[in-house]
């Protein structure tokens, strides 16, 4: 098989320099049921061939080959949902501190669970005005920093009330916010007000800033849900809407009527399969991801919250949100493996991944035959960002005493055939 073709060069968000050294992944399985190596060089994919055909790194060394034998190589995750300043919050007692440092650990922290996970790119919701001012806002751009040329952070500012004399506060801190250095105007119309006049904000300060928008609601209301598509509709850099599991409320006609009119406008639905977030009303359900698929929306699918008050168990797995879509909601594995893979990573203004030369060396190795098994038993996980290993889980499966006595030849994680892994 020839290497793959070249692409057009892409420009991702900077996140300090890529790795200029280069690094050969060998013996992966794709997708497509081949097995290939893949020489990643200056943080793109350099070539793609057959398993054996690449050459080694033009300076082989320690830490320049990666044996992925028995390992499926995909793109790798976003993760478009993510609360870093109140994630890990569940077992504290009393409210969540927003002291910066104890917000500065938290999103450090929560962000490299979620980059062991296998996402790359996150995009953080962080509340501003009343009580945290913008020291949370401040503390979360301080971890960006730590964590520059591990995984890419983009903060979203979410102020809560932006209408009346309430609202004026509000407004002038969204606005600090942005000029502080949040990439993404946001918020939760639901809770203002006067949720039309949230939006309108929202909208006026991305305009003012050219920022994308990501709006917290529930979208149970067709009429309000209407106002805003028609308000939104042509944005760019573009508006995400989430989780939006009041449209499984709806009647059927009505809520594929209010799919056609998100899709109309360009909207992107960020789902939350396993489980809502603390900055809106919760409700049990999700988002209709087939309907609002099959009328042409864009859908992602993020996390929430992250072992926070709202989710005491929340994972922050992509490959969990992927799972829960395929399992319960009737997705292929493939499509849903898209929600957190390829749609995320557009919802955040990311440029595409695809295991061909010319593209990003953003991927994720997990251990498995195919998507569906890597889906299902995704353990062993290696996460490549910019063009070098930047996490490692290894699992290891064990039956009876097979370690103290003979080995008993049972199958191991991943394999389809017996024998070791």
């Amino acid at each position: 098989m020839p290497d793959s073709q070249p692409q057009p060069p892409h420009s991702p968000f900077p996140s300090g320099p890529a790795d200029p050294g280069s690094l050969l992944l060998c013996g992966a399985r794709l997708t497509d049921g081949r097995t290939v190596d893949v020489r990643l060089c200056r943080g793109r994919i350099e070539a793609v061939g057959t398993a054996g055909s690449l050459s080694p790194p033009r300076t082989p060394g320690p830490g320049t080959r990666v044996d992925l034998a028995g390992y499926l190589l995909l793109p790798a995750p976003a993760e478009p949902h993510v609360h870093g300043d109140t994630a890990l919050t569940a077992d504290t007692p009393g409210p969540a501190s927003y002291e910066p440092q104890d917000v500065e650990g938290r999103a450090t922290e929560a962000a490299l669970l979620q980059l062991g996970h296998g996402a790359t790119a996150l995009r953080a919701h962080v509340r501003v005005g009343d009580v945290p001012g913008l020291g949370a806002l401040t503390a979360v751009l301080r971890a960006r920093r730590t964590l520059r040329g591990l995984v890419e952070v983009t903060a979203v500012a979410v102020p809560r009330v932006l209408t009346g004399v309430a609202g004026a506060d509000g407004l002038a801190v969204l606005r600090d916010a942005v000029k502080m250095g949040a990439d993404v105007v946001g918020g939760c119309p639901d809770l203002d007000p006067d949720p039309a006049g949230y939006v309108e904000a929202v909208l006026e300060v991305a305009a003012e800033h050219g920022c994308p928008v990501d709006l917290h609601t529930d979208a149970g209301d067709p009429a309000r849900l209407a106002r805003l598509a028609a308000m939104a509709g042509g944005l760019r850099p573009g508006v995400a809407l989430g989780p939006c599991d009041g449209l499984a409320r709806l009647p059927a006609e009505m809520a594929s009527r209010a799919a056609e009119q998100l899709a109309a406008a360009g909207v992107t639905v960020v789902c939350l399969p396993q489980g809502a977030c603390g900055a809106a009303d919760h409700h049990d359900g999700m988002a209709p991801v087939r309907l609002l698929r099959a009328a042409g929306v864009r859908v992602a699918a993020g996390s929430g919250a992250l072992r926070d008050v709202s989710n005491p168990v929340g994972r922050g797995d992509p490959l969990e949100a992927a799972y829960l879509l395929a399992s319960r909601h009737g997705l292929r594995p493939e499509d849903a493996y898209a929600t957190v893979s390829s749609a995320a990573r557009a919802a955040l203004g990311l440029p595409e991944v695809r295991v061909e030369a010319g593209f990003p060396a953003e991927l994720l190795a997990v251990r498995g035959d195919g998507l569906a098994g890597a889906l299902s038993l995704a353990y062993s996980r290696v996460v490549v960002h910019r063009g070098r290993v930047v996490a490692r889980t290894n699992a290891v499966r064990q039956y009876g005493d097979a370690v103290a006595g003979a080995d008993p030849e049972l199958p191991r994680q991943g394999r389809g055939k017996r024998g070791r892994e």
